[in-house]
């Protein structure tokens, strides 16, 4: 039998279901147990209100937000990289995006002034946070693994 300190609870990007994943298998493209589909795709994952706390609470993974606007030039510019960031940084550390357009009372509740900016979440607790954008995938890889 897998004790919790064996295995991890992973929240699928697709259903939202949240699964138990044994640590050992991690690494192994695991899949969803409800829907099937691959639990890490090497994308960032777009979150909305509804979503959000889901993924930041019950992932036992460290989460890493883009708090961004479509209307954002740097955001627009930083999209990128923070996508090639998720092939570097996954399956240990889960991409998302936010649109604090369409998420507001979220941006506020995390107290967001300027985007884009990057919240790392560990255990459903906020433990870094940076404004402005990152100009390559190995910075954000190299700025979320040092809070880690």
């Amino acid at each position: 039998m897998t004790t919790s300190a064996e295995s991890l609870h992973i929240v699928c990007p697709h259903c939202h279901t949240t699964n138990r994943v044994r640590v050992a298998d991690q690494d192994k493209s695991p899949e969803c147990g409800q829907c099937h589909q691959a639990l890490f795709s090497g994308q960032p994952l777009a979150l909305d209100a509804t979503s959000f706390d889901r993924h930041i609470g019950r992932n036992q993974i460290p989460v890493l937000v883009d708090f961004w606007a479509p209307w954002c030039g740097p955001c627009r510019m930083m999209a990128p990289a923070f996508e090639q960031a998720a092939g570097l940084l996954e399956p240990h550390v889960r991409l998302a995006k936010l649109n604090t357009e369409e998420a507001q009372a979220l941006a506020a509740r995390f107290n967001i002034r300027s985007i884009p900016t990057l919240a790392l979440f560990v255990n459903g607790k906020e433990v870094a946070g940076q404004a402005g954008a990152f100009r390559s995938a190995a910075d954000i890889a190299q700025w979320a693994r040092s809070h880690l």
